[in-house]
């Protein structure tokens, strides 16, 4: 059996879907966390890289909606990052309003 080029590419993809995957069910690693989600992006788009060269369309469907899960959860990353801090800032400036008085 040879290994080509594209193999090692979704090798790599199921690789870090797969670790992605085992960390977070062994709480290594939390789904809130970019790292989870690039984990699960990067490796789904080097599978798509790889279904490029061997295709098949029910894995090249599965791979599309990983993604589309993978960019919607950075953004919910993000966007609860950003609520957090705005919710850190604003408790700050209460309180220290608060305290002056």
């Amino acid at each position: 059996m040879i290994i080509t080029i594209p193999d090692i590419i979704g090798m790599s993809g199921v690789t870090l879907v797969l670790s992605a995957y085992g960390l977070l069910n062994l709480n290594k690693m939390s789904s809130d966390s970019y790292v989870y989600q690039l984990m699960n992006l990067i490796g789904s788009i080097l599978l798509l890289i790889s279904l490029c060269f061997n295709f098949n369309l029910s894995s090249v469907m599965i791979e599309v909606v990983w993604i589309t899960f993978s960019v919607i959860g950075i953004i919910r990353v993000f966007r609860s990052r950003q609520l957090r801090a705005e919710y850190k800032d604003t408790n700050i400036v209460e309180f220290s309003a608060a305290a002056s008085k």
